[in-house]
C-alpha cells in the first residue's frame, strides 16, 4: 500500500494528479508541468517533499561516526550549516546522496532520499553496531516530519510574510530554527531547482496549515503548487543527480561528478575510501555528461548512447526531458570518458531511431537564462 504525506488532502483539494513514486502517493502536477516549471523560474513554487527521510545523530561520537559514514567532511560544518554528501559502500558505489545539517553542538540532521530511507538507516545501524568510538544515538525520525520546498526568485518575499526569522541572514546551505505561520520549523536555504529558495521541516500535524499559509502569502506573487514533473525538469536543467538515475550502488562519486564532495584528504577513514582512491589513481573510465539535441524526440532513462559510427555503444542515458526553458531535448548520460569533450557528436537510440545529440556544457541554463 502506498504511503501518503500529511498534505495528501491538500493535494486532492487542489486537484493534484496523484501518482506512485518511491512507495508514496504524490502529485505529479496540478496546473501542468510547463506552468509550474516557469513559475519556479520566474516567481515561486511550493513542493511537498515530505516523502524524504530524516535521520538524527546525536552525542559525543556523532561527528566521528558521521565522518566515517560519509564521503564529505562534516568536521568543517559550523553550527546551523548544511553540507551535501553521500554514503558509499566498500566498493565505492553510492548508497545514497544526502544533505547533512548541523543542528546542535553534537547533533546532526540527515535528509535522505525517500526510496532509500530504510536502506540508509540499516546501513548506519550496521556501522553503529561495529562502532567503538564515543557514544551516540541514532534515530530514524522520518515518520515525524513533513518537508515543504519553497523555490524561486520570489520565495524570500513569500516566506518573509509568514516567518519572523531574518531570512537575509540565512545564507545558501545554512539553516535556522524559528516559527513559520506559527509553527516551529527548521528553515534551510537549500533546494533542488537551481533557484533561490527554502526547505522547511516541521512536524506532520503542522504541515497542512503552513502549506495553506505559504500558498496564500504567495498568491499575489505568482506562486503555484508544483508536482514531481516540474521538480524533475527543473533539476534536469541544472544537471542535478537523482538517485536511481544518475546515482546507484554501482556508480562511484568520481565518475558521476561528485568528486568535489569526496574528501580523500580528511583524517578520518570512511567507508569506500580505498576503492575511491584506487579509481582516482587509475582514472575513472566513465563520465556523467549533459547532452542536447536540436531534433525532435526525447531520450529517456535506459536509452543506449553510441559514438559517431552508430555501431559502438559507449553508454546509457540516465535522465532525459524536453527543457521548458530551452525548448530543446536535453539528457544526462553516463558514457565512456573518452567521449566527454564538449561539442562531441553522439547518437542515442530511441526505439528504432537514432537521435543526434551533442555533449553540452552544464548546467544547461545559466543564471541569466533561468528567470526569464
Amino acid at each position: 500500500m502506498l504511503k501518503r504525506t500529511a498534505l495528501y488532502e491538500e493535494h486532492l483539494n487542489l486537484k493534484g494528479r496523484m501518482v506512485p513514486f518511491g512507495g508514496w502517493e504524490l502529485p505529479v502536477q496540478y496546473s501542468g508541468v510547463m506552468a509550474e516549471h516557469q513559475a519556479v523560474r520566474t516567481a515561486c513554487g511550493a513542493f511537498d517533499v515530505s516523502h524524504m527521510g530524516e535521520i538524527e545523530l546525536e552525542g559525543p561520537g556523532a561527528l566521528a561516526f558521521l565522518s566515517k559514514a560519509t564521503i564529505n567532511d562534516p568536521a568543517t560544518l559550523a553550527l546551523w550549516q548544511a553540507q551535501y554528501s553521500a554514503f558509499c559502500n566498500e566498493a565505492g558505489g553510492i548508497i545514497d546522496d544526502l544533505v547533512v545539517y548541523r543542528t546542535g553542538e553534537q547533533r546532526y540532521f540527515l535528509v535522505v532520499n525517500a526510496s532509500n530511507t530504510d536502506k540508509d538507516f540499516e546501513h548506519l545501524t550496521r556501522l553503529h553496531r561495529e562502532w567503538s568510538g564515543d557514544p551516540l544515538s541514532l534515530k530514524n525520525r522520518s515518520g515525524e516530519f513533513s518537508q515543504i520546498a519553497l523555490q524561486g526568485p520570489r520565495s524570500n518575499e513569500v516566506l518573509a510574510k509568514i516567518c519572523a526569522l531574518p531570512l537575509e541572514k540565512i545564507l545558501n546551505y545554512w539553516c535556522a530554527e524559528g516559527e513559520v505561520a506559527g509553527a516551529g520549523a527548521l528553515v534551510a536555504r537549500t533546494g533542488y531547482t537551481g533557484e533561490d529558495g527554502f526547505e522547511i521541516y516541521l512536524l506532520n500535524e503542522d504541515a497542512p496549515g503552513v502549506w495553506r499559509a505559504i500558498l496564500e502569502a504567495g498568491a499575489p506573487l505568482g506562486i503555484l503548487p508544483c508536482g514531481l514533473g516540474a521538480r524533475d525538469t527543473l533539476r534536469l536543467e541544472m544537471k542535478y543527480a537523482l538517485y536511481g538515475h544518475e546515482l546507484d550502488d554501482s556508480t562511484g562519486p568520481l565518475e558521476t561528478g561528485l568528486g568535489w564532495i569526496t574528501k580523500l584528504k580528511k583524517t578520518t577513514d570512511f567507508v569506500g575510501r580505498a576503492a575511491i582512491e584506487s579509481m582516482k589513481a587509475l582514472g575513472p573510465a566513465r563520465a556523467l555528461v549533459g547532452l542536447r539535441s536540436e531534433g525532435r524526440g526525447i531520450a529517456r532513462q535506459g536509452a543506449e548512447v553510441y559514438d559517431a559510427d552508430r555501431i559502438t555503444r559507449i553508454g546509457t542515458v540516465t535522465s532525459g526531458t524536453q527543457s521548458p526553458t530551452l525548448k530543446q531535448s536535453i539528457a544526462i548520460a553516463l558514457i565512456q570518458k573518452t567521449h566527454e569533450a564538449t561539442g562531441t557528436k553522439l547518437w542515442v537510440k530511441v526505439r528504432e531511431d537514432f537521435l543526434e545529440y551533442t555533449v553540452s556544457p552544464t548546467p544547461f541554463i545559466s543564471k541569466s537564462r533561468r528567470n526569464v
